[in-house]
């Protein structure tokens, strides 16, 4: 099983997700954020899942969708970096 790291990068990303709809409400703010957080932990038993980012030629920079959102990670050898979670309707480079 592989171990998940996250970025100071990606946990920004939760933060700013969380604060943006928190704005209308709290409890659905932390229900993506749990959403995003629970779909990464299919990495550690399925660590090629999702497909490979298109903006980038790299097959082991992947990409999971939650929703609005793009998880993009990195896999290297026995671990998984959460690289970025990015909003779909945004331009990701």
């Amino acid at each position: 099983m592989v171990k998940i790291r996250w970025s100071n990068k990606s946990l920004y990303d939760l933060k700013n997700i969380f604060d943006y709809i928190a704005q209308d409400s709290k409890k659905y703010a932390s229900i993506q954020v749990k959403r995003i957080k629970l779909r990464t932990q299919q990495l550690k038993i399925q660590p090629l899942s999702g497909r490979k980012v298109p903006e980038f030629n790299n097959e082991n920079v992947r990409e999971l969708i939650e929703g609005n959102y793009r998880i993009v990670h990195l896999i290297k050898e026995d671990q998984i970096f959460i690289l970025t979670i990015h909003h779909a309707s945004k331009m990701l480079v």
